[in-house]
């Protein structure tokens, strides 16, 4: 059974960092975009990072320049990394593939204070 496992998460302070990781079992990554979401308290989720197949990164507007997306295909892991980050990225975070998703992982919560 394919599963995404999301580890990293915590608490910190505004301005600090953390790095999101996604692990999968099975080799779903292989051949598929794949991108982070976030679902703050009483919103939707929403998509904030995507990478391509072949490495090509995109961003939200509200987190350009402050998260960057990779994968590592041979270990079957996305990662997140973000840096000076603010209240208003806490929520849980969440990987999957662009298309197609596959079942939902628990996620990894980010709480940001002010």
């Amino acid at each position: 059974q394919v599963q995404l496992v999301e580890s990293g998460g915590g608490s910190v302070q505004a301005g600090g960092t953390l790095r999101l990781s996604c692990a999968a079992s099975g080799s779903i990554f292989s051949g598929y975009g794949m991108g982070w979401y976030r679902q703050a308290p009483g919103k939707q989720r929403e998509l904030v990072a995507a990478i391509t197949a072949a490495g090509s990164p995109n961003y939200a507007d509200s987190v350009k320049g402050r998260f960057t997306i990779s994968r590592d295909n041979a270990k079957n892991t996305v990662y997140l990394q973000m840096y000076s980050l603010k209240p208003e990225d806490t929520g849980v975070y969440c990987c999957n593939r662009l298309i197609w998703p596959v079942n939902w992982g628990q996620g990894t919560q980010v709480t940001v204070s002010s």
